[in-house]
């Protein structure tokens, strides 16, 4: 029997979201999208003029853009409920031109502000009554010799829908025309394989189920190598492209730069969990060991170990047992849960066109929403509290502070997330603390996590440097080429201990991640702090929870690794991803120590 997915309109609208707390209606949309075009009509009159009022320029500009982004966040979710639908395509297509013309429209302000004595933008950077900016200034006047001419930076702004096209292809091919196969599931039952069911099957308990998903995900993005390959490498050389138009040494410092991130953390991240790799082998023996198997392969690393113990969790279950293990951070904390539960803050359920993966995703002024696509485990339930970390993040930042410090930087983005993770996990290890199968269940999860997360996520950070540094060599970016440094990088992590079969080489191609430029990397950063933040929390209770919450509520108000320190974390150093290794090697040995 072949299960179909639902088409949009068929979704039972309990578990979907509720899109008029941005705009009631199309009617308002399209007030706000001409309203947001008359702005930029206005903002033209600063051009050449900005030095006559430069706190007047800067208001108006950021008056539009809080127009925009409210704008771009309808169409984006809107358009995610059903990317096959060509009215929403054609919404979405709208509103990236409208995007493109703001930036294209604001593109001499930076120009025209940097002209101006640094005395007077320091003056305006410390001037209380225009607090609200202080840290927009001084950003700017941190990245001056990174500023172009307005004449260059409006080209460069022009360029963003060129420069957006690479993820938009993919985003289609990879949603709507990519051709998935026919899998078995575990009752011998051929259904379609979606990115949505890809996980429950790779956990499935049969072993050539799960084969069978991960050869049909990665064996069907190979047939495609070409195409996708030309794709991936289009990002890359527009990423080298303005970092080399905005004069950087590399497309990586450009990343990361902005948000003063030294490159150091990249590097020590990398270093630190390579040499880890000798409790990843140790991690790797005993799941050989649990699984019974004479040879442990990719497609085996994601079952749970444990066949004496499963968790089934319908998604309102997972709900409470997320409001449980969370509970720790406050009754104001879960009291937000919940009314993210009731109050269509979330899309619950996959359907025909929908999205793949998860997201967290808002709008200043209005309640940040969640994107999953849930399956009934507990794999679902650490999704749930994983993007409600992000929201929670979007949620007190935004309640804290002004429009121009609500956005936390990259590099904090994955904390909050991750620590609810924690959280939860060990809420569980409590919770069956003497059912030796549950804690054993358990610690696999938790070590999965620290594999998925950290390992797997600093592998792909390795890829994607080595990637576009091929091309800043000069080098070509080919399939064939992309494909071996993949398939090394799963040797290394690897090859030791498992069968790393050929068909893994062309699993990049279907992380949606890359065509975000270094961004993954913080995955693994993220999770660091956030097994810091949540031993701090669990250690000193109410003191580390309020530290927490001031990290939550900073936004963008200071420098993201001074974010952190609120919370009790240094990230500028390597010790929080040496803490966090530790942890895993000791996870390990608790583990074995089970099994002896």
């Amino acid at each position: 029997m072949i299960r179909e997915l639902k088409p949009r309109h068929e979704m039972d609208s309990r578990y979907t979201w509720d899109l008029t707390a941005i705009f009631e209606s199309m009617e308002a949309f399209e007030a706000a999208f001409a309203e947001a075009a008359q702005l930029m009509d206005s903002l033209k009159k600063w051009q050449s003029r900005v030095a006559e009022d430069p706190r007047a320029a800067i208001r108006e500009h950021s008056s539009l853009y809080e127009k925009v982004s409210r704008i771009v966040t309808y169409a984006g979710l809107y358009r995610d409920e059903d990317n096959g639908d060509p009215a929403r395509q054609a919404l979405s297509d709208r509103v990236n031109r409208l995007m493109v013309s703001a930036r294209s429209s604001a593109a001499f302000l930076d120009p025209e502000l940097l002209m101006l004595p640094d005395e007077t933008l320091e003056e305006m950077q410390n001037d209380a009554s225009f607090s609200d900016f202080s840290e927009m200034i001084r950003l700017l006047r941190r990245q001056k010799s990174h500023v172009l001419p307005a004449e260059q930076e409006a080209l460069l702004a022009a360029m963003g829908e060129v420069r957006g096209a690479a993820n938009d292809i993919f985003g289609k091919f990879n949603n709507v025309d990519l051709p998935l196969p026919l899998v078995p599931d575990e009752e011998g039952n051929m259904i379609q394989l979606t990115h949505g069911n890809m996980g429950p099957l790779l956990r499935s308990r049969n072993r050539d189920v799960r084969k069978a998903a991960l050869e049909g995900m990665n064996g069907t993005f190979g047939k495609f190598r070409s195409t996708v390959s030309a794709i991936y490498a289009a990002s890359v050389k527009g990423d080298v492209f303005s970092s080399r138009a905005r004069k950087y040494e590399s497309a990586r410092q450009a990343s990361l730069s902005p948000l003063e991130i030294p490159e150091a953390v990249y590097d020590n991240l990398i270093n630190e969990v390579e040499n880890a790799l000798p409790a990843m082998d140790e991690y790797l023996k005993i799941r050989k060991k649990y699984l019974g198997v004479d040879e442990l392969h990719l497609y085996d690393l994601y079952v749970p170990m444990i066949s004496d113990f499963d968790m089934k969790l319908s998604f309102d279950e997972a709900c409470d047992l997320v409001c449980e293990g969370l509970s720790v951070l406050g009754e104001d904390y879960v009291g937000t849960l919940r009314e993210a539960f009731k109050n269509g803050w979330i899309d619950v359920y996959e359907n025909k066109g929908k999205r793949s993966g998860a997201y967290s995703w808002g709008c200043y002024g209005v309640h940040p929403y969640v994107l999953l696509n849930h399956s009934d485990d507990l794999g679902g339930a650490m999704t749930l509290a994983h993007e409600l970390g992000h929201a929670m993040h979007s949620y007190h930042s935004n309640k804290a502070q002004c429009f121009e410090k609500a956005d936390y930087s990259l590099f904090v983005a994955e904390v909050a997330s991750t620590c609810n993770e924690v959280l939860l996990m060990h809420h569980l290890l409590n919770k069956f603390k003497g059912n030796k199968a549950a804690e054993a269940f358990l610690l696999n999860q938790l070590l999965e996590e620290f594999r998925t997360t950290v390992f797997r996520q600093t592998m792909f950070a390795t890829f994607e440097k080595e990637s576009h540094a091929m091309y800043e060599r000069g080098e070509a970016i080919t399939g064939d080429v992309l494909c071996n440094i993949y398939l090394d990088l799963n040797k290394k992590y690897y090859g030791r201990e498992c069968v790393v079969d050929p068909v893994i080489e062309n699993e990049w191609m279907r992380i949606p991640h890359f065509y975000r430029n270094f961004y993954v990397y913080q995955y693994a950063t993220g999770f660091s702090a956030a097994v810091a933040i949540a031993n701090r929390i669990l250690k000193l209770g109410a003191p580390a929870v309020e530290d927490y919450k001031k990290f939550l509520s900073a936004g963008s108000s200071v420098p993201p690794i001074e974010a952190l320190k609120y919370a009790g974390v240094d990230m500028s150093k390597p010790t929080a991803v040496q803490e966090a290794m530790q942890v895993f090697a000791d996870t390990v040995k608790q583990l074995q120590a089970m099994n002896a």
